[in-house]
């Protein structure tokens, strides 16, 4: 059915939806649902901001398949855009904070260089001023376009200062 809407589909979107538990994918051959460490009211947190536009997922896909046939855009997925994904992972799993910011800025920053017609044109500025700032550092969801873009930051209260302009929603704290 996800492919009906979407044009392509890995399955996991309708898994998450049906075991409604995080998954976490350790190899083609190894998905298991994943725990999150309970939340703790620190400054920390983890929240949606509501691009407030509707985004197509074919189209996007559409320009990362046509993205895959650079051996470069690939070999930045591989070395870069994985790593790092592995790791925020990782140290979110573990309470690793301080190492999850560090990987965070940098996945913020391989996103904006390397996905840029997946994010909203209005988001690009304030995407480069999370990175600049250290306020926030943003995450497409899903396949980007539009809807909703994952934020985290070192102090939520700060973060909403920053972005008091848009329509931002609290997912998680630590």
């Amino acid at each position: 059915m996800e492919s009906f809407f979407h044009g392509k589909s890995s399955g996991l979107d309708p898994l998450n939806s049906y075991l409604s538990l995080p998954i976490l994918i350790n190899s083609k051959t190894n998905i298991e649902p994943a725990g999150i460490p309970s939340q703790k009211e620190g400054k920390g947190a983890v929240f949606l901001l509501d691009s407030e536009q509707v985004g197509e997922t074919e189209p996007m896909v559409n320009i990362f398949m046509n993205k895959m046939k650079n051996k470069g855009f690939r070999k930045m997925l591989n070395e870069e855009f994985v790593t790092y994904t592995d790791a925020c992972i990782e140290d979110f799993l573990h309470g690793n904070v301080t190492s999850l910011f560090g990987n965070v800025k940098s996945l913020s920053k391989v996103v904006l260089a390397n996905f840029k017609p997946m994010i909203p044109a209005a988001f690009h500025k304030i995407w480069e001023q999370g990175i600049q700032s250290n306020d926030y550092y943003l995450k497409l969801c899903g396949s980007g376009g539009g809807g909703y873009i994952l934020g985290f930051t070192e102090d939520y209260d700060k973060a909403k200062l920053s972005l008091k302009d848009y329509k931002l929603e609290l997912v998680y704290r630590f």
